[in-house]
C-alpha cells in the first residue's frame, strides 16, 4: 500500500482555479473579513447598519456569510456608516 501524501488546500486551490480565481477569491475574503471587522469595532449589529446604511439586514447576514457576491453600490452604502471606503492601491509585485 503506497502512501499519498495529503496536499494542503493552497495546493489543491492552485490545481482547481487560475491565479486570478485565486486573487478575486483572497481579495473577496479580505473584504468581507475587514466590513465584519468594522462593524464590530464600531459595537453596530447588523439590524442597526440595516438602519444606517438602508440595506437590508439578510443582505448584509448573506454577505458577511460569504454567500453573495454584493454589487458594489451595495458595499460603498455598508462602508459610510462605519467610516469606512475603498481605495484603488497598486497590486504588491
Amino acid at each position: 500500500m503506497s502512501e499519498e501524501r495529503l496536499r494542503t488546500w493552497d495546493e489543491v486551490r492552485k490545481e482547481l482555479f487560475t491565479p486570478e480565481e485565486n486573487a478575486a477569491s483572497d481579495l473577496r475574503v479580505a473584504l468581507i473579513g475587514e466590513l465584519i471587522k468594522a462593524r464590530k469595532e464600531k459595537g453596530i449589529t447588523q439590524q442597526k447598519l440595516e438602519e444606517l446604511s438602508g440595506v437590508k439586514q439578510p443582505v448584509i447576514a448573506r454577505l458577511e456569510r460569504g454567500s453573495t457576491s454584493p454589487q458594489l453600490s451595495t458595499v460603498l452604502k455598508i462602508l459610510a456608516p462605519l467610516g469606512k471606503t475603498l481605495a484603488i492601491v497598486p497590486l504588491e509585485q
